[in-house]
């Protein structure tokens, strides 16, 4: 008797047995139907220790509700009497609620757990074809199938077998399954089945002999006609008989449905046809598959049909796996196959997504396929579908770490154990992890943690995602060090051939000296070299993410030379995350950077700072450059400083614009080209200005001390005054000068003329830093004319003899350096010949029209493609600029907005003012900033200036990168750019020309 308030003792020994709710528990224990085990303490303990006691004990009631008394009787006595029943019933019972609702609908398949031979712990598909052989239509295979599965799911749960073990036998079944549903379909149809011959091959993970409890069982058909049988005839019989298949397995029934068969995996996927002949699948193969495709059929088998003709498909398409790697950019397809699909995660759910998020089940499947897939050419005991079974090999063989594959053995195997419990429990297809404390707590009872099973779950999670996170990129390049250091005894090595194919598979076109790179910057016992061990995985794979992984990775060992004593260089990379990454983008985007920056390797620090990247402004780089000429001793060494100053921001400059334009792990590349296209304007004509400042105030200094005999300014033109210049851009500039009180005319002249020459003279002179070349031929007279004037003498010029053209060009007229107050006085002196009161004559609009045609007609180069030249070419710079200018040049008296030197915000104010439509603008800006853009990544990615696509493969392909493509998209960018070339062309046609 319980005293009242009290519990009793059975509610006491629930409680402690994992139940959740006893009073339920105890209520079911007392139904009429329990009462012989109802005080059965090896009963109570045998439900203690399944996944949750809860469930095992509702669906035991049922079950035992469900049977005939006889049958009920046979069942309890067996439960408390034979161990190896109750663990696998209650196992079951516990862990998976769909499979007690089917043993609460087909009462008499618990026997199927009673028998315990030998053959039953690993059956194989011919058992399971004998469990299906009674099978004759969709719902009665479907009872057959579940029966089997419950065996399945008995072993697994009691551990009799393990993960790998029950992902073999799930895929056995399914091959099993398949073969009845076939002969199904053939019952039905023997007309259709007496033309062809249908072989169906498996894919994915039921190919690979690794399914899950609930997926998508991928396949292949291939068919064939029956001989003296009519081909398209043939065809179609085959394409019913696979369509009746699929629907046996995937159409919903009063049994459920067994899993859906997906075949869209064949050639052109649901586009294609649901069958084909071999020689259609050859045909495909050979001439349009992508590289991902070859990659699925790694896992190809055929499973159910003719035999003959599934042998005949796999060694077909067998040579052809194999030669994938040798396809260009494979590595890039691959890994950016795998960014999509995680791309494509709801946000919502990739923190709970075991399969394909950050650390889950796919990096490490997509890791070991691209590793079969480089070195299964030349290693038959890699090609293997399994991803255990494959690890193994590689490790055997040498290709990946054996510490290395023995954790993501360990990772796979703990995350599939998850996948397959979840999917388990209602037989859905998931790979979420639940939310629910309740289910966090069945999962991780079923994985035997029991004393604190959801915190213990996420811990165990949480660190293997972890493992794999690390790992399964690394696992591609550990091993290329591996293959040049002194191993510990008993380790393998990768061969040389293997690393040379790994290498190539990345794209390196010099493997033998991207190994003497890796061994001259790892071999030794140093602190830096077990540093560079560390690194250098990680850097080859973004070095593998660019167009020139050669030129990174030699790059970064110029570098390291350079820098290798330093105690901060190697430190910088390895603790600031961003650091070593924004390096290797640098040194594997081009030329220019990485010339920049071994002329001072100290300016990588740069690459390690939040701020650094950041460009600084032009008072502080004149304060910078102004402070270190004041304390030099002669022009050269104050120049010198100068230009060093103007080097590191131009490294700075181009650093921060191949980081912003491929983006990093951390952060996106910058989704606006005209804001990437704006700042480098403006900091290299910044840099440039603050560098001519010094140089001036140099050659001022070393003749005259302190103060010039004549008021002294440099007016910038062309992209200079426009705030546009590139990386390689000369600084188009007007000399004025000014006498000052009692100085004559004569005497300043010639001091201004000398301060000239010396700055231009200071910023060529020959030097490891770029030089910046001063071009004045946009002066009066040109080239003809004084290289220096007066105020008062271009005063004169342009009032008697300027032409339309000196006017336009004046629109770019802005201070750059030198006496202010003179510079302004300039500014309003050419104002009204930029900006004319009332507008352009219709005789001067005329002549700048002709002046353009006449410049496309004259100074395109010979042979150059005008539909690509980014200056002259069809809707290129020149075509944006002129119809801005017009624009500028007609309405700038009267619009403020007008007046300014810079294209985009002028090309802005003149749609704010409605001179132009929203859709033209766009269109004109557009165009403007991708052909700097293509300039701008020209000069990076060559080393020198250009106005057209480079010519060479690599090169090309590097501009493409800057530009925001994927490898082997080079035609697509060319095709973009005529795109939207052509299009600006319409609107200068008809804004410019009048058209």
């Amino acid at each position: 008797m319980t005293v009242p308030g009290r519990r009793s003792s059975t509610f006491t020994r629930l409680l402690r047995h994992g139940f959740t709710d006893p009073a339920v528990a105890e209520r079911l224990l007392g139904l009429p139907e329990m009462a012989s085990v109802r005080s059965d303490p090896v009963l109570l303990d045998a439900l203690g220790v399944v996944a949750d006691p809860d469930l095992a004990l509702r669906s035991l009631v049922r079950l035992v509700e469900a049977q005939e008394p006889t049958a009920r009787r046979r069942l309890l006595d067996t439960l408390v009497t034979a161990k190896p029943l109750r663990d696998r019933l209650l196992g079951v019972l516990g862990a998976s609620e769909a499979l007690g609702d089917h043993l609460a609908r087909h009462p008499g398949d618990w026997q199927a757990l009673v028998t315990y031979e030998a053959a039953d712990l690993h059956p194989g598909v011919a058992e399971f074809e004998r469990g299906l052989a009674d099978a004759t239509d969709p719902v009665s295979l479907r009872i057959a199938y579940r029966r089997c599965l419950l065996s399945i799911a008995a072993r697994d749960v009691c551990g009799t077998t393990d993960v790998a073990e029950a992902a073999a036998e799930l895929a056995d079944l399914a091959t099993a399954t398949l073969r009845a549903a076939l002969a199904i379909a053939r019952a039905a149809a023997p007309a259709d089945d007496a033309l062809c011959r249908l072989a169906v091959i498996a894919m994915g993970k039921c190919g690979g002999h690794e399914l899950n409890y609930v997926s998508d069982v991928d396949v292949i058909f291939v068919g064939e006609p029956a001989e003296g049988a009519d081909e398209s005839k043939a065809m179609q019989a085959a394409t019913r008989l696979a369509s009746h298949l699929m629907r046996i397995c995937s159409e919903p029934t009063v049994e459920g449905t067994i899993w859906p068969v997906d075949a869209n995996l064949r050639p052109e996927g649901r586009n294609g046809p649901l069958v084909r002949t071999l020689s259609s699948h050859l045909a495909y193969y050979q001439r349009w598959a992508k590289t991902w495709e070859f990659q699925a059929l790694l896992k190809a088998r055929p499973v159910a049909g003719d035999p003959g003709l599934g042998e005949e498909y796999i060694e077909a398409v067998e040579p052809l796996v194999w030669q994938a790697a040798e396809r260009e950019n494979f590595v890039a397809d691959v890994q950016k196959m795998r960014r999509r699909v995680v791309d494509n995660i709801p946000v919502a759910e990739i923190e709970r997504e075991l399969k394909l998020g950050p650390g889950g089940l796919r990096d490490v499947e997509f890791a070991v396929q691209l590793l079969q897939l480089v070195h299964g050419r030349s290693d038959a005991t890699l090609r293997s579908g399994s991803t255990l079974e494959a690890l193994r090999a590689l490790a055997a063989g040498g290709y990946v770490g054996r510490a290395d594959a023995a954790q993501l053995d360990s990772a796979y195997r703990f995350l599939r154990a998850m996948e397959h419990r979840i999917q388990l429990y209602r037989l859905r297809r998931t790979h979420l992890v639940p939310e629910d404390e309740a289910d966090l707590r069945r999962l991780g009872r079923s994985l035997g943690l029991r004393t604190d099973p959801v915190a213990e779950l996420n811990k165990e999670w949480k660190r293997h995602a972890a493992v794999v996170r690390r790992l399964h990129e690394k696992l591609f390049y550990r091993p290329l060090l591996d293959a040049v250091a002194q191993l510990a005894p008993g380790e393998t090595r990768l061969s040389e051939e293997a690393a040379r194919q790994r290498l190539e598979a990345l794209g390196y076109a010099d493997p033998a000296a991207a190994l003497r790179h890796l061994e001259a910057l790892s071999s030794g016992v140093s602190r830096k070299a077990a540093i560079q061990r560390t690194l250098l995985p990680v850097l080859l794979g973004w070095f593998a993410d660019s167009a020139d992984p050669d030129a990174g990775l030699l790059g970064f060992r110029r570098v390291s030379d350079a820098l290798g004593k330093t105690p901060w260089y190697l430190r910088l990379l390895r603790d600031e995350g961003a650091a070593a990454e924004n390096l290797a983008r640098v040194l594997s985007a081009g030329r220019l950077a990485p010339d920049l920056l071994l002329r001072a390797p100290e300016a990588v620090a740069l690459l390690g700072d939040p701020e650094g990247l950041k460009p600084r402004s032009r008072d502080h780089l004149e304060q910078e450059i102004l402070a270190a000429v004041g304390r030099a001793d002669t022009a050269e060494a104050a120049v010198a400083v100068a230009r060093g100053v103007r080097r590191r921001e131009l490294f700075r400059t181009a650093a921060a614009d191949l980081i912003g334009s491929y983006g990093t792990e951390e952060n996106p590349a910058e989704a606006d080209p005209g804001a990437l296209v704006d700042r480098v304007g403006n900091a290299v004509t910044d840099l440039n200005a603050a560098t001519i400042a010094g140089a001036v105030r140099a050659a001022v200094r070393e003749q005259w001390g302190d103060e010039l005999p004549t008021r002294f300014a440099v007016i910038g033109m062309g992209r200079f005054g426009g705030h546009e210049q590139s990386y390689g851009s000369d600084a188009d500039v007007l000399f004025v000068h000014e006498p000052r009180e009692g100085v004559d005319e004569h005497e300043a002249t010639r001091a201004a003329n000398t301060v000239v020459t010396e700055m231009r003279r200071l910023l060529q002179l020959p030097t490891t830093d770029p030089p910046l070349l001063i071009d004045a031929d946009l002066r009066p007279e040109g080239k003809s004319g004084p290289m220096v004037r007066t105020l008062a003498s271009y005063d004169a010029y342009y009032r008697r003899w300027s032409l339309i053209w000196e006017s336009q060009a004046l629109l770019r007229a802005e201070p750059m350096a030198g006496d202010e107050e003179l510079a302004r006085r300039f500014i309003d002196l050419v104002d009204p010949l930029r900006y004319p009161a009332e507008g352009l004559g219709e005789d001067a609009v005329r002549e700048i029209r002709r002046l353009k045609a006449r410049m496309e007609s004259e100074r395109m180069p010979r042979g150059a493609d005008p539909t690509l030249h980014t200056k002259l070419g069809r809707g290129g710079l020149s075509d944006v600029e002129w119809t801005v200018q017009l624009f500028q040049m007609r309405h700038g008296w009267a619009e403020p907005g007008l007046r300014t030197t810079r294209t985009r915000h002028a090309l802005a104010a003149a749609h704010a003012a409605g001179l132009i439509a929203t859709e033209d603008a766009q269109i004109l800006d557009e165009a403007w900033v991708l052909a700097t853009r293509v300039r701008n990544g020209v000069m990076l990615v060559r080393g020198r200036p250009g106005d057209t696509f480079p010519s060479d493969g690599r090169e090309l392909a590097a501009v493409g990168r800057y530009l925001g493509y994927e490898p082997g998209h080079v035609g697509d960018m060319l095709d973009d750019y005529r795109r939207v070339t052509r299009r600006a062309r319409a609107v200068v046609e008809e804004l410019f020309y009048g058209a």
